[in-house]
C-alpha cells in the first residue's frame, strides 16, 4: 500500500502529482501521440512501478467497483446489454485487442515486455485508463485493471495472470460480441414484470440475487449442477422453507452413488443417519439388503435432520418437475472454490439463513431470531410462505447492468455456440470415505 511521504521530501512522485493537478497529464490524448513531454517520459518509464505507489489504494478499489446492486434481469436488461453490444461492435471494427502471451508469472512489481501487450488489451476493454501509459512495469495501475477484469469475468481478483485469466483475456473481441448478442435474446425473454420481490439464480455466474423494488437486496454464492447433472432453467415460485429438513435420496443417486458406497462400506448408511423405509413407513435394516444386487431396493432412503444432513439446516422448495430445490450444505468450504459446478442439479446456497429470513419477512412469526432458535432444536419444521415468491433460474453468461460494467461468465454447459467460451470444465471429484456430505452423495 501507499508509503507515507515526509512533508520535507520532494520526490519525483510529488512532482508528478503536482503536474497532474495542473492539467499537464493529458498524455494519452491523440493530439499528443506523436510528442513526448517530460511528464510523458515519467509516466511511461520502465521503472515506474517501483515508485508510483500513491495509486495503490485506487488500484485495490478497482475490483470493488464492479460490484453493483443493479439486478441482471428486469425491464432495463436488454437496453443495458445493447449498450455493451454497441461498444464491442466498435472494438471489433477497430481490430479487436491483442493476445497476451506471458512467458513469466505476471503480477504487481514485475517488469516484462509482455506487460505492454497486457496494457493495450486492458485499455481497449476499458479496464485500464489510457493515462496509465505503455511501460513494461506491472505497476498498481495494471494491478487494479487486472483485478477489475477478473471481477468482471467471475475470476478471483488477485491481480495475478494465471491460466484462466490469460484464457479469458485471449478470447477474441468478435467472440465476446457474439456472446453478448446471444444473451440479449435471453434477457429480452426476461424483461417483463418479474414481481416486486423475486429470487434469481444465474447458473453460469454461480450466484443468487434476491431482488426487491428493482434493487438487489441480497446477493450470495451458489453451487449448481455439474455438467453431467445440470441445473435446469425454469421460472417458478418458492412456496416453502423447511428448517432441519429430512433428505430423501432420489432414485438416481441411490443407484449411482449409494449402492456402490454400501458395497465398499456396509456401515455407511448407519454412520450417516440414513434410514431405509418401506411403503408403510416401517424401518428396514440395511443388513437385510443384498447390496450386490443389480437393482437398488424399492425403499425410501431418508436422512435424519442434523449437522451431517446433506441439506444441513435449510431446504427451500419451489414448484418444478425436476426434484430440484435450494438448500444449505454442511460443507461451507465448497463456496471457496472458483468453479462451483458440483451438485446433482440442486442449488446450494451460501448464507442460506439470510435468504430464508428475506423470504419469510412477510410470513408472521418468523424473524431471524426464531429461525435460529428452531434450527438449534434439530426438529423438522416446514414453513409455508404467506405469499409465494417468484424464482427465475436462468442461464446468462454475459450482461451489463445500468452501471455499464460488462460482465462475462464461463459457458459451462456449452449453450452459447462457441466451444472457446467454455474455458473451464468440472467433472466432479473422487470423494473420500467418511460422513455423508453433498459432495459425495449429492442431492438432486
Amino acid at each position: 500500500m501507499s508509503k507515507k511521504i515526509e512533508s520535507a521530501t520532494f520526490s519525483r512522485r510529488s512532482l508528478l502529482r503536482t503536474a497532474l493537478s495542473a492539467g499537464v497529464a493529458a498524455v494519452a490524448a491523440p493530439a499528443l501521440a506523436q510528442q513526448q513531454s517530460p511528464i510523458d517520459s515519467l509516466i511511461n518509464a520502465p521503472g515506474r512501478g517501483s515508485w508510483d505507489d500513491q495509486f495503490d489504494a485506487r488500484g485495490s478499489r478497482a475490483a470493488v467497483g464492479v460490484i453493483s446492486n443493479n439486478p441482471i434481469l428486469g425491464p432495463e436488461g436488454p437496453a443495458n446489454i445493447q449498450q455493451a453490444i454497441a461498444a464491442y461492435q466498435q472494438i471489433v471494427s477497430n481490430g479487436g485487442w491483442p493476445e497476451v502471451n506471458p512467458t513469466n508469472r505476471l503480477q504487481l512489481g514485475v517488469a516484462d515486455p509482455v506487460v505492454q501487450q497486457l496494457r493495450r488489451r486492458l485499455t481497449i476493454s476499458g479496464d485500464l485508463d489510457e493515462s496509465a501509459g505503455m511501460s513494461n512495469a506491472f505497476d498498481s495501475y495494471v494491478d487494479g485493471a487486472v483485478k477489475r477484469f477478473q471481477a468482471r469475468h467471475g475470476l478471483p481478483s488477485d491481480g495475478v495472470l494465471g491460466e484462466f485469466t490469460v484464457k479469458a483475456l485471449n478470447i477474441p473481441a468478435q467472440t465476446r460480441l457474439m456472446q453478448l448478442q446471444t444473451n440479449l435474446v435471453r434477457l429480452q425473454s426476461m424483461s417483463g414484470d418479474l414481481g416486486q420481490r423475486y429470487v434469481m439464480v444465474n447458473i453460469p455466474a454461480m450466484y443468487i440475487e434476491a431482488v426487491e423494488n428493482d434493487r438487489v437486496a441480497l446477493r450470495t454464492n451458489a453451487i449448481v449442477g455439474r455438467i453431467s447433472r445440470p441445473t435446469h432453467a425454469i421460472n417458478s415460485k418458492i412456496y416453502e422453507v423447511i428448517l432441519n429438513p429430512y433428505w430423501t435420496a432420489p432414485r438416481s443417486i441411490i443407484e449411482k452413488d449409494i449402492m456402490p458406497l454400501m458395497r465398499k462400506d456396509p456401515t455407511y448408511l448407519t454412520r450417516n443417519n440414513i434410514r431405509l423405509l418401506d411403503n408403510r413407513g416401517q424401518e428396514v435394516s440395511p443388513e437385510t439388503i443384498d447390496w450386490n444386487a443389480p437393482k437398488a431396493p424399492n425403499l425410501m432412503f431418508r436422512q435424519d435432520p442434523g449437522k451431517i444432513n446433506a441439506m444441513a439446516s435449510t431446504k427451500i422448495n419451489f414448484h418444478n418437475p425436476n426434484n430440484e430445490y435450494l438448500h444449505d450444505t454442511p460443507e461451507q468450504g465448497l463456496f471457496n472454490k472458483m468453479m462451483r459446478f458440483d451438485s446433482s442439479g440442486c442449488m446450494r446456497v451460501q448464507n442460506v439463513r439470510d435468504l430464508s429470513t428475506w423470504l419469510l419477512k412477510d410470513t408472521p412469526g418468523w424473524p431471524r431470531q426464531e429461525i435460529e432458535r428452531v434450527i438449534a432444536t434439530r426438529q423438522n419444521t416446514p414453513i409455508k410462505l404467506t405469499q409465494e415468491v417468484p424464482v427465475y433460474i436462468v442461464y446468462i453468461t454475459a450482461w451489463s447492468a445500468k452501471d455499464r460494467v460488462v460482465q462475462f461468465r464461463d459457458d459451462i454447459y456449452q449453450k452459447d455456440g462457441d466451444q472457446e467460451l467454455a474455458l473451464q470444465t468440472t467433472n466432479g471429484m473422487e470423494q473420500p470415505a467418511g460422513a455423508i456430505t453433498d459432495r459425495d452423495i449429492l442431492p438432486q
